[in-house]
């Protein structure tokens, strides 16, 4: 017999979810077989399963320890290399610089995500359990590319990652990267276009018109900052947030990122390259600003209401930028 008492970060979830992440092996339909045996109770009381638990909620399993050690999943394996570059921390949010050459979240081929950083962060710090990881672990809502770097958002809640998400896909955060792009732009412009993925390439397709059925509507707007002649710096902003978005639109524009080994030019990829070093795309996803009076007062984001959070740029790119005399 064991005993499960409800915490913050498990509130909210119907109890049949909750019971799929704590025995994570178990066959499917075990934990309803049990429920209906009453080998498990929600406050003392046979349950359905569909049963929405609130923080303080006893759950209780007439099973041998054999069992649930057997039915529990291995505490995951965390790959962590200490880099972490917090922007802004509370006990909900951790907002992070992210590196280039970085996963957001594990790929399942080994090597450190941001993910992994967080959770180990949270565990050195003492604001999160192995025990607790059964049925929750903190995680990334706002994903960047590995070899894009900039600020992304995390939840060490489960209130706040709903929050997060919800707020990003009801664009109540505007999101603004800083990217170099090849060619002269002078305008600002609002753009949109359909995105569809090619799985066999793993890339972005732009068209003016859906392709199929999996075709998905994104928009994009850029205000040009500063330019040489050779390349122009912009500043952009993501209204949708889809697969590649910012360099495969803008590399249908003829403008694409310098770095870029998808959709660049190689000429001036090669010469950025041996002249610094340069074996990414110049994209930095460099400010955040949660919109003044879109978001509840009751929510946790409240507390950010109005506030703008950025990240540096990384070094090399702020070498570039300063030996061109941008």
């Amino acid at each position: 017999m064991k005993d499960y008492i409800i915490g913050e970060n498990e509130a909210g979830q119907r109890l049949d979810k909750y019971l799929g992440k704590l025995l994570r092996e178990a066959p499917a339909g075990f934990y309803y077989k049990m429920l209906r045996k009453k080998n498990i109770t929600l406050n003392g009381r046979k349950a359905s399963g569909a049963e929405i638990l609130g923080q303080g909620d006893h759950i209780r399993l007439f099973l041998s320890e054999e069992t649930i050690r057997k039915f529990q999943a291995a505490a995951p394996v965390i790959q962590a290399c200490g880099r972490l570059d917090i922007i802004y921390e509370d006990d909900d949010f951790l907002f992070a610089n992210k590196p280039v050459g970085l996963l957001s979240v594990p790929d399942g081929k080994g090597g450190s995500s941001l993910t992994e950083e967080l959770t180990a962060y949270l565990l050195n710090k003492g604001s999160l359990t192995r025990e607790e990881m059964a049925v929750f672990q903190p995680s990334v809502c706002s994903r960047l590319d590995r070899n894009t770097s900039g600020i992304t958002a995390a939840g060490k809640t489960l209130r706040a990652l709903q929050e997060l998400s919800a707020a990003i896909k009801e664009h109540r955060i505007r999101k603004e990267y800083l990217a170099l792009a090849a060619g002269k732009i002078t305008e600002e412009r609002r753009i949109s276009a359909y995105l569809d993925k090619n799985p066999k390439t793993n890339m972005a397709v732009i068209s003016d018109r859906p392709l199929g059925k999996d075709s998905v509507r994104i928009e994009t707007a850029y205000r040009p900052v500063q330019a040489n002649g050779e390349c122009t710096l912009l500043e952009v902003e993501l209204v949708t947030g889809k697969f590649h978005q910012i360099r495969a639109q803008l590399a249908s524009l003829g403008h694409p990122l310098v770095g870029d080994t998808k959709y660049g030019d190689p000429g001036l990829n090669r010469i950025y390259r041996d002249k610094y070093g340069l074996r990414s795309q110049f994209l930095h996803a460099y400010r955040l600003t949660f919109l003044k009076d879109t978001i509840p007062e009751e929510a946790l984001l409240s507390r950010l209401s109005g506030k703008v959070l950025q990240a540096d740029l990384p070094g090399l790119f702020q070498r570039i930028l300063q030996d061109q005399k941008w």
